[in-house]
């Protein structure tokens, strides 16, 4: 599965108010496959995806559980 995620300054307001990563994928890709694909890739737990289809894109807001704090993975990745 292709990820990729979003660096925008809304992105990032929302990773650091509301816990929530913002990536982009591909419209084939159901919401538990993308829950499955996040938490095996960044070790983090889920708790609500939403998903925006939109110019033929596919964007992906997942809210993680308070006890994973979403700035660690935008760190990892870089976004911050």
């Amino acid at each position: 599965m292709r990820l990729k995620p979003v660096v925008t300054e809304k992105a990032v307001m929302i990773i650091e108010t509301q816990n929530i990563l913002t990536f982009q994928t591909e419209k084939k890709f159901s919401k538990t496959e993308i829950k499955e694909e996040i938490e095996t890739l960044f070790g983090v737990k889920a708790e609500k995806i939403r998903t925006l289809v939109r110019k033929n894109q596919k964007y992906v807001y997942i809210k993680l559980k308070k006890e994973f704090p979403a700035i660690d993975v935008a760190t990892k990745l870089g976004m911050i």
